[in-house]
């Protein structure tokens, strides 16, 4: 019968994978699937960002057109 990984590993595990998905995303080379992977880590980790002025968050946020109820329905 296999033995469970102990949390050592994990925590190793852990380690490597977010210090990899932040080399290539530092690099500037990280591809799309990189940053997708680095998504999902993020996410299945529960980590959450909050958009503060001045932040990169922020920024991103605020290239994403507000919408309201009457221009969804219009171009249903």
């Amino acid at each position: 019968m296999t033995k469970r990984a102990g949390e050592e590993l994990f925590d190793e595990l852990h380690s490597l994978l977010t210090t990899e998905l932040l080399t290539r995303i530092k690099s500037g080379e990280a591809s799309t699937a990189d940053l997708r992977a680095a998504i999902d880590w993020l996410s299945k980790n529960d980590i959450t960002g909050v958009a503060f002025e001045g932040s990169p968050l922020a920024s991103l946020a605020g290239l994403i057109p507000e919408l309201n109820f009457e221009d969804v329905q219009e171009h249903i």
